[in-house]
């Protein structure tokens, strides 16, 4: 495979990764669609292994790496445009130090309010068929869709009342562009390690997304997902470690802070109720879980993110 090797043990969780999310450490971000040059920010890896409430677009010019979108491994060696919807897994895995192109988000709430473009999102689905969200580009397909990037990333900076409705219209144009060229590229084959680590973060998601304060999280260690996945539980750890630099425990413990996070900024619910939800005896087992992932209780984290 061509390409020099760049920290390929290493793929961070991406919500580790505070300029790829609409959510930060710092709290919430006001924007709705945004656009950021993949030069000079180089692409980290990452592993993206829960859901989301933004679409992603990752438009890569020059860059050579693996991605993995749902169960499918694509090996990028040459210029390719990428759709994913919120609820796909996706990981990235560089293999050389180049980076240009552009990465694109837009919540859920954007597109929805726009109906031409939520109607193009439905009619074309790159978003939503998967063998229809990776493109291959020519130099040719390039030259039409830079200005278009270069233009949503102008709007953006300039702001004003017309910069998300003008950013809006050049979306458009990139999505009737990508299906007038329509250049799907065929997934590569998949390895057993990529199929284990997908099911495994499917499940994960599965489990924590429909958790609340009458039906608790039903796994909450490896062995238990493990069985449910029919490997041993120390295949599992180590399949893991090797892909991801972290164990079973620490991506269940980070997918229930983010579940908790999300708990007590949308729901009225009580400490008590969101411990039990995630797997807690009582409030004062899950104060100190949620202050030692976070450093902070969850009354002050509340209180730090009040819209």
């Amino acid at each position: 495979m061509p390409g020099t090797s760049v920290d390929q043990k290493t793929i961070n969780n991406i919500w580790d990764i505070p300029d790829l999310l609409p959510i930060s450490r710092e709290g919430f971000q006001p924007w709705n669609i945004h656009i950021i040059p993949r030069a000079p920010h180089t692409c980290k890896n990452y592993l993206s292994p829960n859901r989301r409430d933004f679409y992603k677009i990752m438009y890569v010019t020059k860059g050579i790496g693996v991605f993995t979108l749902g169960s499918n491994t694509y090996h990028i060696d040459s210029p390719t445009i990428l759709f994913i919807h919120p609820g796909e897994i996706i990981s990235w895995k560089k293999l050389n130090k180049e980076s240009e192109g552009y990465v694109g988000f837009f919540k859920r709430k954007y597109a929805d309010r726009y109906l031409s473009l939520r109607a193009l999102i439905e009619k074309y689905e790159l978003f939503t068929d998967i063998n229809k969200s990776v493109i291959r580009l020519t130099q040719d397909d390039i030259a039409v869709l830079n200005p278009l990037f270069a233009q949503m990333l102008e709007a953006e900076k300039s702001g004003g009342a017309m910069a998300e409705e003008t950013m809006q219209a050049y979306l458009q144009l990139l999505l009737l562009n990508c299906t007038r060229i329509a250049n799907y590229a065929e997934p590569d084959a998949i390895s057993g390690d990529y199929k284990h680590l997908h099911e495994f973060f499917h499940l994960l998601e599965k489990e924590a997304s429909k958790i609340n304060y009458v039906n608790p999280i039903r796994l909450k260690t490896a062995t238990a997902f493990a069985e449910e996945l029919f490997i041993h539980p120390n295949y599992l750890n180590a399949l893991l470690k090797k892909h991801t630099g972290q164990n079973v425990s620490v991506h269940i413990k980070g997918r229930l802070l983010e579940q908790s996070k999300i708990f007590l900024l949308q729901t009225d619910w009580s400490l008590e109720d969101i411990a039990y939800a995630v797997g807690f005896a009582d409030q004062s087992n899950f104060s100190h879980f949620f202050k030692k992932q976070s450093g902070m209780s969850p009354a002050n984290f509340k209180k730090n993110h009040i819209l």
